[in-house]
């Protein structure tokens, strides 16, 4: 199975997941990963949290129309119910994630 299917599955089920593009070299996305794992920890089980690097995978990348790191967003059964270029506090997070599982 290829990368790209597994990305697909994952974002094609009920639960909303938080896709965070990201790359190593990015400033802002470091500044994101304590936010970022600290949103997981109190959401739970209601959304999944994954991190893919754009220069490992420039296809998902590109298909999604990332041109800017971080950029962020919230897919639930394959679509994007939510999405935000650049880093954002926790509370912008909680409120998207708010409006997905509503």
């Amino acid at each position: 199975m290829s990368n790209k299917e597994s990305f697909k599955q994952i974002i094609s089920g009920e639960t909303p997941v938080l896709v965070d593009f990201y790359a190593e070299w990015c400033g802002p996305c470091k500044a994101m990963a304590p936010t970022l794992k600290q949103f997981q920890q109190e959401m739970g089980d209601k959304v999944r949290v994954i991190k893919v690097d754009v220069d490992r995978n420039p296809e998902a990348a590109a298909a999604y129309g990332v041109r800017a790191v971080p950029t962020l967003m919230i897919f639930r059964s394959g679509n994007i119910a939510w999405r935000h270029s650049g880093a954002v506090p926790m509370q912008t997070l909680k409120e998207a994630a708010g409006k997905v599982l509503s």
